[in-house]
């Protein structure tokens, strides 16, 4: 979906892919066929944009097969979808049955990582629509953080400045801007916006790579968008992508009600980090279930886990979501005279980890969830006074 700014530009949303996991090539053409083109027919869109999640196996497939490539695009054409950016995060796997830390590996020490993310770009390029000059890649950050030492950032620095050479030869090749954007997340090494602002400007190519907002991390850890952003803005940072994704918010996590409610959503597939704010800091474990089993996290003010829940549907008292920060920080990043950002992904990825009394229990239920989502991104879009384009 395409939307002109105030001041003239275009701003993109979509919504990405990692819902429907995929390792193969033909799941990606099957993904189009039977989950994207439904959501963009339920909104009456002729023209719908998808954050493409392409699994390793995938991604070689298209840059070893031309061919592949080209009937990709092609197939993209004809069921109405652009792609202005890709989810480089997970790398395989993320369909298992259990993921947790595996979606962590391989990290930006391993030179896996950027093998797999140069490929990223040069399929971006080929892919992006002919009147889009610019995509973008978010990517993990840096790497899980325990074993992340001195050693690791050195190393991780060098791989992204690699990246970004090679980026700048990708826009002499083909005329296509590819930016990479680093996602902080709890419990990485860059947890936080903060910390993302050492590594970054270590490699001295805000050009090129930058970091990837997510609505979800940016609450769970409890950070102030404004001061986020504006840190980021002072040490010269760039915002390349936002993620638009709400965590689970528990107001008093000392009542038992509470507590049961919370335990409906841990589940064994994804890492629910926890986190809540006490007068000494930020403390949080590295999934919900620690949280409720220990008594390691204080329970005398807010939780916040790490589950993006869908971003139109709150769960039910005595929960809620995190929903206000996304509408705070949306209009922070694309309410100005100038978007921060131009490139929006609605980013649910937990459908099916939802309690089992939430989930959709049909390809028809989950496409009618996530146009419920972009329909509420587009709302507060246009709110903001964005104008909705063909």
């Amino acid at each position: 979906m395409r939307f002109r700014h105030p001041d003239g530009s275009v701003v993109h949303l979509s919504y990405c892919t990692n819902v429907h996991p995929a390792e193969t090539l033909d799941g990606v053409l099957a993904q189009l066929r039977d989950h994207c083109e439904p959501v963009r027919r339920r909104l009456g869109r002729d023209r719908l944009g998808i954050g493409l999640w392409l699994a390793r196996a995938a991604s070689r497939a298209l840059r070893d097969d031309p061919a592949a490539l080209r009937g990709l695009r092609a197939e993209l054409d004809r069921r109405g979808l652009e792609v202005v950016t890709l989810n480089g995060f997970p790398y395989e796997g993320f369909g298992r049955d259990e993921v947790k830390h595996r979606v962590y590996r391989p990290d930006w020490t391993e030179p896996e990582r950027l093998a797999y993310t140069t490929d990223l770009a040069r399929l971006l390029a080929a892919l992006l629509p002919a009147d889009v000059d610019e995509g973008t890649i978010s990517t993990l950050p840096l790497a899980w953080r325990r074993g992340f030492g001195p050693a690791g950032s050195s190393t991780a620095r060098d791989a992204l400045a690699v990246l970004a050479e090679r980026l700048d030869v990708l826009e002499e090749l083909t005329g296509k801007s590819i930016r990479v954007a680093l996602e902080p997340e709890p419990g990485c090494a860059v947890e936080t916006t903060a910390d993302a602002i050492g590594p970054l400007s270590a490699v001295g190519a805000p050009h090129r790579v930058g970091v990837c907002v997510d609505t979800c991390h940016l609450a769970t850890s409890f950070e102030d968008p404004s001061g986020a952003l504006a840190a980021l803005g002072a040490a010269g940072l760039t915002v390349p992508k936002a993620q638009l994704s709400a965590a689970l918010h528990a107001e008093q996590p000392h009542l038992p009600a509470v507590r049961e409610a919370l335990a409906a959503f841990a589940e064994p597939r994804f890492l629910h980090q926890t986190r809540t704010v006490t007068a000494g800091g930020l403390r949080g474990t590295d999934d919900l279930d620690e949280a409720l089993a220990g008594g390691s996290l204080p329970r005398t003010g807010p939780w916040r886990s790490h589950f993006h829940v869908p971003l139109h549907a709150r769960p039910a008292p005595p929960l809620t979501s995190t929903l206000p920060v996304v509408e705070e920080t949306l209009a922070l990043l694309v309410g100005g005279p100038v978007p921060r950002t131009r490139h929006l992904e609605v980013e649910t990825y937990t459908w099916q980890a939802l309690p089992p009394e939430l989930r959709p229990l049909t390809r028809a239920r989950l496409a009618d969830g996530i146009a419920a989502e972009l329909a509420l991104a587009r709302d507060l879009l246009t709110d903001l006074g964005l104008k909705e384009l063909p």
